[in-house]
């Protein structure tokens, strides 16, 4: 069997890695691990030794649809100009929130013209293939093979947004009217550089806490974050490490408030009146699901990424 050439830094990673983890070096040891897999590699331990393997699963056809098997598998029109006001991507992660019809029913017929529409779905079951495929033609649909984390789902939309505004929606949300329009408008300014539903907010960034009424916020959390696509071109991708949406979402609010080296940071808006119904939380059921200190990993990546910077917390 032909094994896979392994870059030398990924090597050498891995190697010290190993090293790091001989000495109980265990934060070291994750960083480096954290590396390994933004390099597109996966090291698997086997006891004092590893072996390393390419992390990115195949693409695969199924039903006659392809499924991409990682995010920079799927074409990106970042790079192309805008052609709508917003592109509002609804995710469906696996096993996720269960899909309800009325959700892209909802959304497709109270959005204002011109909106452009896509559906992410993570590993999706034959059963909702099929429930999307009534969408053809209103709604893009984009499916995975396998399941890839909450931060590579939304990149996915984002690499497939076509509209000046992108607003990512959970799939667990019933809509009672245009949450479309108050979120261009609230981007419109060019102090701000993130809005949503629900805001969140911290001392320190090792924990985060909802906002009260009026108060201001650090992030954007909760079913609905909305920013501009010129924004993610130019400070994503989405760091594909965060698996959970919450802490997905948060990481790159604080990513489209800091912006690109040198610029002002901006601000976090939350929208709390905007027309939506919770179905429920994807959040907890997430966070219940992954093991504890894979949850910790991603507090700690959060934290030492966005640590001094006093100017992004809130009133900061």
């Amino acid at each position: 069997m032909n094994r896979p050439y392994v870059p030398q830094p990924i090597l050498d990673a891995a190697h010290d890695r190993s090293a790091a983890r001989a000495a109980q070096e265990w934060t070291r040891a994750d960083e480096l691990r954290d590396e390994i897999e933004a390099g597109g590699w996966r090291v698997i331990d086997s006891g004092t030794d590893f072996r390393l393997e390419p992390a990115v699963p195949a693409d695969r056809v199924d039903s006659g649809r392809l499924l991409f098997g990682h995010s920079l598998a799927v074409p990106s029109r970042l790079d192309e100009p805008s052609t709508a006001p917003a592109s509002v991507v609804v995710l469906l992660p696996h096993p996720g929130t269960p899909f309800e019809a009325r959700t892209l029913d909802g959304l497709v017929a109270a959005s204002p013209p011109g909106i452009h529409h896509v559906v992410v779905a993570e590993a999706p079951t034959p059963e909702l293939s099929a429930a999307l495929e009534a969408f053809a033609g209103a709604v893009e649909v984009v499916g995975t093979s396998t399941r890839i984390g909450a931060a590579a789902l939304r990149n996915i939309g984002i690499r497939r947004a076509t509209g000046e505004i992108v607003v990512l929606v959970d799939g667990l949300i019933d809509l009672l009217g245009d949450i479309v329009s108050p979120l261009i408008d609230a981007l419109a300014d060019p102090t701000v550089a993130v809005a949503g539903v629900d805001g969140l907010s911290t001392v320190d960034f090792s924990a985060f806490t909802p906002t009260g009424a009026g108060d201001a916020a650090t992030a954007i959390g909760g079913p609905i974050i909305a920013f501009r696509r010129a924004d993610a071109h130019a400070v994503g991708p989405i760091d594909e490490a965060f698996h959970t949406s919450e802490l997905a979402d948060t990481w790159w609010s604080l990513m489209l408030r800091e912006g690109e080296a040198g610029s002002q940071v901006r601000e976090a808006v939350v929208l709390p009146d905007l027309p939506i119904i919770l179905r429920g939380s994807a959040v907890s059921g997430e966070l219940v699901d992954r093991e504890a200190r894979a949850v910790r990993r991603e507090r700690y990546r959060l934290l030492r990424r966005f640590a001094g910077h006093e100017d992004l917390l809130a009133g900061g």
